[in-house]
């Protein structure tokens, strides 16, 4: 499937929500809770949910985090995808710095998403 959306219309505030939902927190936290102790993970999520929304583009994002690109076919991207040619706004998505590399604790779908509409589009996030 290749996207129909013009990426020469895209802006960040086109496709992109300007704060989280507020369902992305309890995921980002179940996430979390795979790689550290619960309450750390907890810790981290209240430090999210204060965060300021800043924005990175989505290529960096991806380089740092050392994930491989979802294929476009992949069920969640396209869904992701489908949302913007509906003009339907993505949340921002959740990180967290690692030791080694960045934790996309939510939203790696939507970043996969926003990659391939523009791997140049600044992508809002929160970063902890």
């Amino acid at each position: 499937m290749k996207t129909s959306v013009k990426k020469g219309n895209l802006t960040k505030d086109s496709i992109w929500m300007k704060e989280p939902e507020i369902h992305d927190f309890p995921a980002a936290q179940d996430y979390l809770e795979l790689l550290f102790e619960p309450d750390k993970a907890r810790k981290m999520v209240e430090k999210l949910k204060a965060a300021d929304t800043i924005t990175k583009k989505s290529k960096d994002i991806l380089r740092a985090s050392k994930l491989p690109l979802l294929p476009e076919t992949n069920i969640h991207v396209k869904e992701n995808l489908k949302k913007v040619e509906k003009n339907k706004k993505l949340s921002p998505i959740l990180l967290v710095r690692g030791e080694n590399e960045l934790i996309i604790a939510d939203g790696y779908h939507r970043l996969c998403c926003s990659y391939y509409l523009t791997e140049d589009l600044e992508v809002p996030c929160r970063l902890v």
